[in-house]
């Protein structure tokens, strides 16, 4: 997989790029919006697969770098930032980002959400129904063609979001899901009057799925499936 990582910090660039190169990710690295333009617009070495952007670049505003690489492609862009309040992220996810993630981060973290894009913008445009493993989560039971759940055989009724979300979380077991990051890809909204209704809605799913432990709440920051259904 070919990244694109703008970074201006060379110290931080070259530590994550060796750590990226080591799991076998080819790293091209721009410490300037406009390099980083210029990376994009240059495909002698082929598209890249997905896009590190850093928001604090000393030549431009890292949105307005975000903007300037959207007119040109689609390629999945991870916003990698130090501005952690709640505000500037779903500010992020609303300006189209496919993610977000707060230094400093894990690397196994980062990992995880540079597979998941990578992966959300491979499938199919539309929401074309595919033939797509079922995910089993010890007695829950996800049919991801039919939109079907159940629990030890049996079917569970599961409202549109409820379903959603059980889908997000389960495609990643173990990994962190910020409330931000929920909210705009379930609900698609900027946040507003949303936190309850998440709330209300894992309350819903651990009720109907009759196993409390299996969405983790991770405190401050978001929610997690299991990563060994109880």
């Amino acid at each position: 997989m070919r990244l694109l990582l703008v970074e201006d910090d060379n110290h931080v660039a070259a530590a994550v790029s060796a750590v990226l190169t080591r799991h076998g990710f080819q790293v091209v690295h721009a410490a300037t919006g406009q390099a980083a333009v210029d990376a994009v617009l240059s495909t002698g070495a082929g598209p890249f697969d997905v896009i590190l952007l850093d928001l604090g670049l000393p030549d431009q505003d890292g949105y307005t770098v975000y903007g300037r690489i959207r007119r040109w492609t689609g390629t999945p862009v991870i916003m990698v930032t130090a501005r952690g309040d709640v505000r500037s992220r779903i500010h992020g996810l609303n300006r189209g980002a496919d993610d977000y993630v707060v230094k400093p981060y894990s690397t196994s973290e980062l990992i995880a959400r540079i597979h998941a894009v990578s992966r959300r913008a491979a499938a199919p445009v539309g929401g074309e129904a595919r033939n797509e493993p079922d995910l089993r989560l010890g007695a829950v039971r996800i049919e991801l063609t039919a939109r079907r759940v159940s629990v030890g055989g049996s079917e569970v009724h599961l409202t549109r979001k409820e379903y959603d979300l059980l889908v997000l979380l389960a495609q990643r077991p173990g990994v962190v899901f910020r409330r931000e990051q929920i909210i705009s890809e379930v609900w698609e909204s900027r946040g507003e009057g949303t936190e309850r209704t998440l709330e209300v809605h894992v309350a819903s799913l651990r009720s109907k799925l009759r196993t409390p432990a299996l969405i983790e709440v991770v405190r401050g920051v978001g929610y997690r499936l299991a990563a060994t259904a109880p």
